[in-house]
């Protein structure tokens, strides 16, 4: 009886695929087209450090050729703008108080959820998990009425609670699930030891969920920071971030360049410090959860 020998096994499609796209030549590819996408990035940058004849005479790409060209004037021009450097105090107000609201009712709502016991738990949080289909557009008129009945309309106030309304469902949803996920057996002997739900809550559910929270709040700021509807419609002259002042800048004065390109840029590039500055938190954050 003859013997048959054993054969590899057969590769799937996707395993040969991975296999062939790790190479050295895919990899120039992606920074070939990570370098594309900042392109604007870049032409903005450039754009705000050109005079404003310059920016009529000729695209941002002329300054390679003639670098001594560049200038701050813009700058300075946009720190004398008063309705600019308020607007950027008053996102700052506005997104500050709003992240931190949702990432710390959201994790405390998410505990509660996961691990006490509560009379129509579950019911309560189908009708969060509801929530999050609810379209912002439906409730600006409503809750535009209802702040203006009580003297919250046009101020940075009613805009950071109409963010916090809108940003819980996600947070609580997705505190839930990150913190259910965590050993009963972990909470129990925790227990054991004399912790209280609140030192539970905040010496092991807190440290252990630092890569859901982490992301939360980055989503959260970069929301909140870019957004420009909930502020066109709830605030006034004086409580309006930068996204509604630049908007206004282009009603007001047309191609006021000079101001728009720098205070774009400014606007951009705080949500992406924020972000690689979170970053580093975040994989830490995921490195401890899985060690622990």
């Amino acid at each position: 009886m003859t013997k048959l020998s054993a054969q590899p096994p057969r590769r799937s499609p996707a395993a040969w695929a991975v296999e062939k796209l790790s190479g050295g030549a895919v990899r120039v590819f992606l920074i070939v087209v990570g370098l594309f996408w900042l392109v604007p990035t870049i032409g903005l940058l450039l754009s705000s450090l050109r005079s404003t004849r310059d920016m009529n005479e000729s695209g941002w790409w002329t300054v390679f050729t003639e670098p001594a060209r560049l200038t701050v004037d813009s700058y300075e021009k946009l720190l004398e703008n008063g309705d600019i450097t308020d607007s950027l105090v008053n996102t700052v107000l506005i997104t500050v108080p709003a992240t931190v609201l949702v990432v710390v009712i959201g994790a405390l709502a998410g505990y509660a959820f996961a691990w006490m016991e509560f009379p129509g738990r579950d019911w309560w949080f189908l009708a969060v998990v509801g929530l999050l289909v609810v379209p912002v557009q439906v409730a600006l008129i409503p809750i535009a009425e209802l702040f203006g009945n009580i003297g919250l309309f046009g101020s940075i106030l009613g805009v950071i609670l109409f963010h916090v309304g809108f940003g819980l469902p996600f947070a609580v949803f997705l505190l839930r699930n990150f913190f259910a996920e965590i050993p009963r057996e972990l909470l129990e002997a925790a227990r054991l030891d004399g912790a209280g739900e609140l030192r539970l809550f905040a010496r092991v559910v807190m440290p252990l969920g630092g890569p859901a929270i982490a992301s939360l709040g980055i989503f959260q700021f970069l929301w909140v920071w870019n957004d420009m509807l909930v502020a066109l419609v709830f605030t006034d002259a004086g409580s309006q971030p930068i996204t509604v002042a630049l908007q206004t800048q282009v009603r007001q004065f047309g191609n006021n360049i000079d101001v728009l390109a720098p205070g774009a840029f400014i606007s951009m590039v705080v949500p992406l410090a924020v972000f690689f500055a979170f970053q580093r938190q975040f994989v830490t954050g995921v490195m401890a959860g899985a060690v622990k």
